[in-house]
């Protein structure tokens, strides 16, 4: 799984850049399991890239109105286009409604808008960075992002996840801010940055209704 996206579409977060470390030793690959589903699918420009298995799917189905034959790509990108167009629950509620283990990254190419989470444990092992152009790149592979980021990758936070106009944000914890935490490799050398939910540090839970549905994917 790999999505690389350039700064119009998602911005690097302050933190996860590290400067470069000279002779830094490549990290042991996380292990894959070949048993854990990966799926892709599309739907009226809507891209989706999903690893892991979502447990409520039937719930999810029928929340949404889809067939039996409906996957968790399909679930993801109803949920999104729900979201998209005025839908009535915050981002941070639809991912949380997810149970199971997953990581996915979901793309829109008319609103250039992304939308990826990792679920609470970290089940599925999923990684950031951002390369040497500021491009910002997600990928299941550790050693890929190493490869292509240096020091600046780190493990998607867990229970979190990222949109283009909001940045990174806990679906567990929605009303507080992230703040950013160095993250040092077995090698010694900072290597991108955890982040963790700063419980003194709250944020508006406002989300403006505008006039369109576009406007509205702007601001999920």
């Amino acid at each position: 799984m790999l999505a690389v996206f350039d700064q119009t579409v998602a911005k690097c977060p302050e933190g996860l850049r590290s400067p470069p470390a000279a002779g830094a030793a490549a990290g042991a690959s996380a292990n894959k399991n070949p048993l854990v589903p990966r799926m892709f699918g599309s739907v009226n420009d809507i891209f989706c890239l999903f690893q892991g298995h979502v447990e409520n799917i039937g719930n999810l189905k029928q929340h949404y109105g889809l067939s039996k034959t409906a996957n968790e790509v399909t679930i993801l990108i109803e949920a999104y286009r729900t979201l998209r167009d005025r839908g009535p629950l915050p981002a941070s509620q639809v991912v949380r409604d997810l149970s199971g283990r997953f990581a996915f990254i979901l793309y829109d190419t008319v609103s250039k808008s992304t939308f990826v989470a990792a679920d609470a444990d970290g089940s599925i092992p999923f990684f950031w960075g951002v390369d040497s152009e500021d491009h910002l790149v997600f990928s299941d592979d550790n050693e890929l992002l190493k490869a292509g980021c240096g020091n600046s990758f780190a493990p998607f936070p867990k229970g979190c996840f990222y949109t283009t106009s909001g940045g990174l944000q806990s679906f567990e914890h929605p009303l507080n801010e992230l703040k950013a935490v160095p993250r040092v490799d077995s090698q010694g050398q900072m290597c991108g940055s955890t982040f963790k939910v700063d419980s003194e540090a709250k944020k508006d839970s406002g989300i403006p209704r505008v006039g369109s549905a576009a406007d509205w994917s702007n601001h999920f």
